[in-house]
């Protein structure tokens, strides 16, 4: 198999977002972009099945005294064993994979007149305000 090249032109905060997911994943730039694409492209052609007892707040999406996030992984595997999906390709993956099967969940949810989420609100709120100015900072250990 020959390799092709693929030139990519973007904005320099946008380059510094992905270099710094890619450090904080232990791979290379290109290799951290190829898996990306791929994961999206999965996503994509991957439908997702929520069972029809689930509501969206059986998630128990809060925010942590430290910041973080957190969830019940309870939730994302019935979810994984209704879609016939391996949890491993949420749990496995950068937090991105997982954050981005809560966030279509909570659209869709919200757009068949579901009740707001504070915590998913929120943190849609953060990432667009992240994105707006360049994305987040990161320092490595040590040097903030």
């Amino acid at each position: 198999m020959t390799d092709a090249l693929i030139h990519l032109r973007v904005p320099k905060t946008l380059k510094g977002r992905w270099v710094r997911a890619s450090r904080a994943a232990g791979m290379k730039l290109t290799d951290w972009i190829v898996e990306a694409v791929e994961r999206d492209m999965q996503q994509q052609i991957t439908k997702v099945a929520i069972p029809d007892d689930m509501e969206f707040a059986d998630l128990r999406l809060a925010r942590d005294a430290d910041g973080g996030v957190s969830f019940d992984w309870g939730v994302i595997e019935r979810i994984c064993d209704a879609s016939g999906l391996p949890v491993e390709m949420f749990r496995d993956s950068p937090e991105d994979s997982v954050a981005g099967l809560i966030v279509g969940w909570y659209n869709a949810h919200r757009q068949r007149g579901g009740a707001p989420d504070a915590v998913a609100e929120d943190l849609i709120a953060e990432v667009q305000i992240e994105d707006e100015h360049g994305g987040g900072h990161s320092h490595a250990p040590g040097r903030a």
